[in-house]
């Protein structure tokens, strides 16, 4: 309670390169001193010099950042942890030339199918200072869990299916995402997309059974139905193929 601070530093999403100040500000019963340190990966380390409220920065690399402030009577606090998030491949002409620090796009979600039960996930990102926060949408409505950057889904049902977009949100305003289609559905057996497929929540996924037949009771053995089986199966899957494959 000797050292109070009244101003915490905040989370930023920035391009590689972009050069912003971190701030910090406290009050106390007598001079305070202030020192930065940072964080990457699990190595926390006290950054050489910076003992001052204000931390320049030029980004460089994701880092979690706090600053201890302490006075002359061995008080001391640290403020929260905040974390700067480098986007090191944005898209020419992102952020806009008079960039004031509000949400812009640089990762769209992108369209999936997926078989009913399996997990789905969707991703967005958006630089902003402060950092956005997010809000994900399903056919216009709000989905109150998915606040993250993730939309995850581990057991997906059909009633999953729509159209998402994400809201990334800041203090200057917000930014949408594309809107994307997911499509759940069940996986039926066959090559070509039935008509009736979409409508009725069903989808035909690429499937191959392989039956290696050689013990036939009025015909002489084959030559090699298991190795052509096992050959057959690796290509398969290497085309994307879910195999099913069967021996007499």
């Amino acid at each position: 309670t000797a050292i109070t601070i009244t101003e915490q530093p905040v989370s930023v999403s920035v391009p590689v390169g972009y050069s912003f100040t971190l701030r910090c500000r406290a009050q106390g019963r007598s001079s305070l001193q202030y020192q930065w340190f940072c964080q990457y990966q699990s190595d926390c380390r006290l950054i050489p010099g910076a003992t001052n409220q204000d931390l320049p920065i030029i980004a460089e690399q994701t880092q979690l950042y706090t600053c201890r402030v302490n006075d002359l009577h061995r008080n001391a606090v640290f403020s929260d942890w905040v974390k700067v998030e480098v986007h090191q491949c944005v898209a020419r002409g992102l952020p806009p030339r008079l960039w004031q620090g509000e949400p812009v796009i640089v990762l769209n979600p992108q369209e999936q199918r997926v078989e009913v039960g399996q997990p789905l996930q969707l991703q967005c990102a958006a630089m902003g200072v402060p950092a956005p926060s997010y809000q994900w949408y399903r056919n216009g409505n709000l989905l109150e869990q998915q606040k993250r950057k993730k939309l995850r889904i581990t057991h997906t049902r059909v009633s999953d299916s729509g159209t998402y977009l994400c809201c990334a949100s800041n203090s200057h305003g917000e930014h949408w995402s594309n809107a994307v289609d997911v499509h759940i559905g069940w996986c039926l057996f066959g090559k070509v997309q039935a008509p009736w497929a979409a409508s009725s929540g069903l989808m035909l996924c690429k499937i191959a059974l392989l039956v290696g037949n050689n013990r036939y009771q009025h015909h002489p053995n084959l030559m090699a139905p298991v190795r052509d089986v096992f050959e057959l199966r690796h290509l398969l899957e290497h085309l994307g193929f879910q195999v099913v494959s069967l021996l007499d």
